[in-house]
């Protein structure tokens, strides 16, 4: 990774989502969440305020070093134990069947292999265990017009937000690595452009790798 990939794109992340309006997104996709916990792409802890006290630990996987840094006041604020373990969540360092639930929340539009993610995530969740995420990613078929903007304007997406992708269809890459859909809301965010604010918000829930 370059400088700019290293110093620069963690730095606008804790910006960009820090936002008001993603507070009561944060709120609705940390609801329901409990026991042990995996949190893909944890960036600066922005999700730390609204984990819910049904959780009891949270483990943290977060590839950038000043990312990690700059999520310190929220880690040590946290009310439950907040650990960094692994750096790709292409390949997590943990064992099967471990955590109740995972959450992601903007972060499958960045991951190079989603596909790969998205197994691990099911791997080291328990049977029955939920994924909670928020991601933003291809408008809805309805809207093709916004779909050609997006595939148009992704490559420059990608340049300046460290890999970042506009048009992954999101729903569909969390049912095909195996997760079962039980609850969802496709919404596009008010006062975002299109292109960048086609939310999916849902839960998902993983069965065992040994039934497939």
């Amino acid at each position: 990774m370059g400088f700019y990939t290293e110093r620069v794109v963690p730095r606008i992340v804790n910006v960009a989502c820090g936002t008001k309006s993603a507070v009561p997104l944060r709120r609705r996709v940390c609801e329901g969440l409990t026991g042990e916990v995996v949190e893909i792409g944890f960036g600066t802890g922005h999700n730390v305020p609204y984990y819910p006290p049904t959780v009891t630990s949270v483990t943290a996987v977060e590839p950038s070093d000043l990312g990690w840094r700059l999520a310190a006041d929220r880690v040590a604020a946290a009310g439950v134990p907040v650990r960094r373990a692994g750096l790709d969540g292409q390949s997590l360092p943990l064992d099967d069947d471990t955590f109740d639930a995972a959450l992601s929340t903007w972060t499958l539009c960045t991951i190079p292999d989603v596909d790969a993610a998205l197994r691990e995530v099911r791997r080291v969740l328990k049977p029955g265990g939920t994924l909670h995420f928020v991601e933003h990613g291809l408008a809805p078929e309805t809207d093709e017009s916004v779909r050609r903007w997006q595939r148009h304007l992704d490559p420059l997406e990608q340049r300046l937000f460290g890999g970042c992708h506009l048009d992954r269809p999101i729903v569909e890459l969390v049912t095909a690595a195996g997760f079962t859909i039980t609850e969802l809301d496709v919404f596009y965010e008010k006062g975002s452009p299109k292109t960048i604010g086609a939310f999916s918000l849902g839960v998902a829930t993983s069965g065992s790798l040994s039934e497939e």
